[in-house]
């Protein structure tokens, strides 16, 4: 594939140019120059990309032009390492997510990451699929057959996204959706030029397509988008993303962590007991819950502030305004709710998810390793009983939402306020909060 060189005005100058292959991913690259902490310090040259069908799923040269992604790339804002391939001898395809280096200035570089929404072999088996919905050859333009479905096809019509248009689709957020829900991806969805409006007059056919494909593959971009860290959410910033990629602020998993001395294990369980407290009380009146659980979807920042890293497997119900039930089993299935897993996997119905549903998961599989054996035997104990009772499935909502009251208020004295974590210092020194 042609590795495009351009000055930055020269994709604006030609747009028909091989230099939209760099938007039809895949992820392979090569990098005349390492990102470097102080660029300024040296001339700057320019990177080259270059992208492969397969990670991204919309085949089309320009799938992602006009997208945030595309633009932080043409304005090399986001420069990967080149240590990466040939330092540990690794395929990019071999890796869920690439570390990359961003600014927006060029002076100051901070650590961010590319990853994978869907495994490669994920991506594979859901082309399959869209070239098998449309009777093609194993490869077939992918944007073409998913043009014309039908449920695009209302997409195309439809002047607002309503819940009867996201029906069917695999992702959690989506299983019972409310229209203020679905008002709020629309209004905050950062790919068009105007994100301040309920109504799609100006989604071009492309942005559409873009946000379905996005919300049936995987919906944890849009998450980040409606539900921004800056307004407190417990997600990383969004930086952009389109079909199966996105990039974001970089964290390191939990598991990292389990080693961790007990005033860090102590702060990090005290935190992500907080952040499951947030999402099943807010001034929004949601309520989030994982569908599953795994020790990777939580992540740290740099200044010990712990997130939600994953929110794939994050479902939504509004207590607000109520959810739209669930469609029977069999009805609303298409293309668009197969590229995920099979088409008959069905979801647990909003009317059954209990308030515990998340707490049990963590109490019982991931914040074990992290706070066992740390403690003084007497602390432990009670760390211990707090935990099995907050991970025992069998108990009612309100005795595991009591279980894990009480162990936020063992932690709580077990933290120490010093700049190890500066996201509460030295705030913590005056005032109790912290």
């Amino acid at each position: 594939m042609m590795e495009p060189r351009l000055e930055p005005g020269a994709a604006a100058l030609h747009p028909g140019w091989p230099a939209l292959l760099l938007w039809v991913s895949g992820l392979s690259y090569s990098v005349s120059s390492p990102a470097s902490p102080s660029p300024s310090l040296m001339p700057r040259v320019r990177t080259s990309y270059n992208f492969g069908r397969t990670f991204l799923g919309l085949d089309k040269c320009n799938a992602c032009i006009g997208t945030s992604i595309c633009k932080k790339f043409f304005k090399e804002e986001i420069r990967f390492d080149n240590w990466l391939a040939s330092h540990l001898g690794l395929s990019p395809d071999d890796l869920p997510s690439y570390p990359v280096n961003y600014s927006d200035d060029f002076k100051t570089w901070r650590p961010v990451e590319i990853s994978r929404l869907l495994s490669k072999h994920q991506n594979e088996i859901s082309d399959k699929r869209i070239c098998a919905s449309a009777a093609a050859p194993k490869t077939c333009s992918i944007e073409r057959v998913l043009r014309k479905t039908g449920r695009f096809q209302k997409w195309l019509q439809a002047k607002r996204l309503t819940p009867d248009l996201v029906q069917g689709l695999p992702s959690p957020l989506l299983r019972c959706p409310s229209q203020r829900l679905l008002d709020r991806v629309v209004r905050r969805y950062a790919e068009v030029a105007d994100a301040g409006s309920i109504f799609m007059d100006h989604f071009t056919d492309r942005d559409k397509l873009r946000l379905l494909y996005t919300l049936a593959v995987n919906a944890h971009p849009i998450l980040l988008q409606i539900f921004p860290g800056a307004e407190g959410w417990p997600l990383p910033k969004y930086l952009g993303s389109c079909g199966r990629f996105l990039v974001s602020t970089s964290t390191s998993p939990l598991q990292e962590f389990y080693g961790a001395p007990a005033d860090q294990a102590a702060d990090l369980a005290y935190q992500l007991l907080g952040v499951l407290e947030s999402l099943r009380s807010n001034d929004l009146n949601y309520f989030f819950y994982f569908t599953h659980v795994d020790v990777d979807m939580f992540g740290i920042f740099n200044n010990g502030h712990l997130l939600i890293r994953d929110a794939s497997a994050l479902g939504v119900i509004d207590r607000q305004e109520g959810s739209q039930a669930a469609s029977r089993a069999g009805e609303n299935k298409d293309i668009f709710s197969c590229l995920v897993s099979g088409c008959q996997t069905e979801l647990p119905s909003c009317d059954t998810i209990p308030e515990k549903q998340s707490l049990v998961p963590v109490c019982g599989q991931v914040l074990p390793p992290l706070l066992q054996a740390k403690f003084p035997s007497a602390v432990q104990e009670e760390i211990d009983a707090e935990l099995a009772r907050c991970g025992e499935g069998t108990r009612p909502d309100p005795e595991v939402l009591q279980a894990a009251s009480r162990l936020k208020d063992i932690l709580r004295p077990l933290r120490t306020c010093d700049p190890r974590f500066a996201y509460r210092y030295p705030d913590c020194k005056y005032n109790d909060k912290f």
